[in-house]
């Protein structure tokens, strides 16, 4: 943003949208800070419908204290990747927010698993977090894994965005561990497959990553990764890793 139209237009994409609460921009810090229910994924989309690119710097609450952030950054078979966000809302409340491409259209299981391991891909994550020792269940039941996060659904483009809230899932118990999506519908615990209570049948894993403490609102300050000088901007077009990341390297910004 660089002028006063910049700020009246991004203030009227985010105009009167359902389950956007506030919105305050700053054309100093060229930065804007949503209350919303929507997903990350929406918000950007909104944004960038002016002709401007954004990018997510962090996420949290209106509440003075940060409970906690994470990130997951998702890929697997194919073009599979994707990234998924935590936020500790408040000590009951963990909101997940994540878009994932590459996929199957329909319903995918995915949960959270005991160990932050990919060392041999997704098979050594070991099994859903599960603490308690309950069984295998659906977001919503009372028995069940910490981990069991349920299905998302993927178009027929192979996108997957949602969000969605946890009461049992904290941002503190999580960092260290992994994220991973199954190739089938999880049956939630209710099916007649000797796994339905054990993984919900959901089949092999297609896609996974590591569980990673993240930035919360207003800590990430960063302008350039500094493991290659991409700067924020170049990082919205380019690749999380890889040979396609390389060509956006910019020598001279490490300086």
């Amino acid at each position: 943003m660089t002028c006063g139209k910049c700020v009246n237009a991004v203030k009227e994409s985010l105009k009167d949208v359902k389950g956007v609460e506030s919105v305050i921009v700053s054309l100093e810090s060229e930065s804007v800070l949503v209350e919303t229910a929507l997903s990350a994924q929406d918000i950007q989309r909104l944004l960038e419908s002016t002709g401007r690119k954004a990018v997510l710097k962090g996420m949290g609450t209106s509440q003075s204290n940060n409970l906690g952030a994470a990130v997951a950054m998702i890929s697997g078979e194919g073009p599979i990747q994707g990234i998924v966000r935590f936020l500790q809302a408040s000590e009951k409340s963990c909101v997940i927010d994540g878009t994932l491409d590459g996929l199957g259209p329909g319903l995918h299981g995915i949960h959270i698993h005991e160990y932050g391991d990919i060392s041999q891909d997704c098979g050594s994550c070991g099994e859903h977090y599960n603490p308690d020792g309950n069984l295998h269940g659906g977001p919503g039941d009372i028995n069940r894994h910490v981990g069991d996060l349920g299905n998302i659904l993927a178009s027929d483009n192979g996108r997957a965005s949602f969000r969605m809230e946890n009461d049992r899932v904290k941002v503190w118990d999580i960092i260290g561990r992994s994220l991973v999506v199954d190739e089938g519908e999880d049956d939630l615990g209710n099916g007649h497959h000797p796994l339905s209570k054990i993984t919900g049948n959901s089949g092999r894993r297609l896609a996974c990553g590591i569980i990673a403490r993240s930035a919360g609102l207003f800590e990430n300050a960063k302008q350039i990764c500094s493991c290659d000088g991409v700067t924020i901007w170049e990082e919205r077009d380019c690749p999380i890793a890889g040979p396609g990341r390389n060509k956006h390297h910019n020598p001279s910004a490490n300086l």
